[in-house]
């Protein structure tokens, strides 16, 4: 990227757009997902088939981010972020109208796609932005996107409340959220290729330090998908808890999640990302230990609640070190994506296949088994012999792009 100069307020102005980015972002996905049972009955799927149909997303995500980086290069950062971010909040709507399980799976394909290439373009943007303000951000920002995923499953419980239409919903949802969106990218950087830069490849495997970095990142999903899809269960069935409290549970599990997040950059910037995570890979695995060998309900959510402490900066700082480790970031936060989104789609299904062969204790076991991998394989997320980035001086001028 070509560098002149960009103003420190101009960078922290970009923090807070990217930040709204981000919270824009996760409230489409909440908005999706409360209206699934509603999707369901409108295409007339089985459960199985709606357990196929929602693999789609994923897919699309995983073939589509290693595009972005491409993107990027060809419209610049703020113009690929503002394309990418409308193209995935528009996308909200095409579910809704699906009349089958064929229209469902190809509009759920084209809703992941765009989704994991804006996901990738706002991570780059946020990397960039923490390098140049020289202290940690991407916790918070992620902290953003879980509270925009609230708001938007706030507003979808209520819509499914009063009983609305939601196709209706998720027009109106995608016109506000996209004009957002599109608006807070006006303030984001405007980052571009310098003049003799060639264009990253269409596809192209991650460097070999992004496979180590998506790893990591790998435990954490895994932990996250597999606490946030059979918490409930876990507790119903295990530790005949009523429905409920195994509700309640899951709820706490991702409260504590986003809570985290958004206050995680003060500690990594305190204590570093390497000591963070591995002190978050011991407090998961405590909290596994917990909730394998719970004999009542209470231990097993402050286990779940554990969890989600020690797991929830993780993937943030994953992708913060993917940005760092290579001189293509989109590239390595492409990667990244790539085998976390990869992560969260096996992960239910691998607990639940385990746990039929043995049971939920045994799947659990192995969470907590990779929760310790957390601890041990942290240092992989320490870029060029440091833990943290060099802090700029609060007066200093900040690089930019070209004009």
């Amino acid at each position: 990227m070509s560098a002149v100069v960009y103003a420190r307020r101009d960078v922290r102005r970009a923090r807070y757009a990217v930040a709204a980015v981000f919270a824009a972002h996760g409230a489409v996905t909440g908005s999706f997902a409360t209206r699934v049972p509603w999707i369901q009955d409108h295409a007339g799927v089985s459960a199985g088939q709606l357990g196929l149909a929602l693999a789609f997303p994923a897919l699309g995500a995983s073939v589509a981010m290693p595009l972005a980086g491409r993107i990027t290069h060809r419209f610049g950062a703020r113009g690929a972020l503002r394309g990418l971010m409308a193209l995935w909040s528009l996308s909200l709507v095409l579910p809704s109208f699906a009349p089958g399980l064929l229209t469902l799976c190809l509009a759920l394909f084209a809703y992941g796609a765009t989704a994991g290439m804006a996901d990738v373009a706002m991570n780059a943007l946020g990397v960039e932005v923490e390098n140049r303000l020289g202290k940690s951000i991407m916790s918070g920002l992620h902290g953003m996107w879980s509270a925009g995923a609230l708001v938007g499953s706030a507003a979808g419980t209520l819509a499914a409340h009063l009983g609305a239409d939601a196709r209706l919903h998720h027009v109106l949802a995608a016109a506000v959220l996209t004009v957002l969106g599109v608006t807070a990218c006006s303030w984001v950087l405007d980052l571009r290729p310098a003049e003799d830069e060639d264009p990253p490849p269409r596809f192209a495997l991650p460097p070999r330090s992004a496979l180590l970095i998506g790893a990591v990142g790998f435990c954490a999903v895994f932990a996250e998908g597999a606490s946030l899809d059979w918490s409930a269960v876990y507790l119903e069935d295990q530790l005949e808890a009523s429905a409920g409290l195994a509700a309640a549970c899951t709820t706490g599990f991702t409260l504590t999640m986003a809570v985290a997040r958004i206050a995680g950059d003060r500690v990594v910037d305190r204590f570093g990302a390497v000591r963070t995570v591995r002190t978050g890979g011991v407090l998961a695995a405590l909290g596994g230990l917990l909730i394998v060998l719970a004999a009542h309900p209470a231990v097993a959510m402050g286990g779940f609640a554990l969890m989600g402490l020690g797991i929830a900066v993780v993937v943030p700082l994953c992708f913060a070190a993917a940005g760092r480790s290579g001189p293509n970031p989109s590239q390595a936060i492409a990667g990244v994506a790539t085998i976390t989104y990869t992560s969260g789609l096996v992960a239910p299904s691998a607990i639940g296949t385990l746990a039929q062969a043995t049971s939920l204790v045994v799947s659990f076991t192995l969470v907590t088994v990779l929760s310790c991998g957390l601890a041990a394989f942290a240092g992989v997320l320490r870029p060029g012999g440091r833990d943290r980035p060099e802090i700029s001086r609060p007066d200093a001028a900040v690089p930019g792009p070209r004009p």
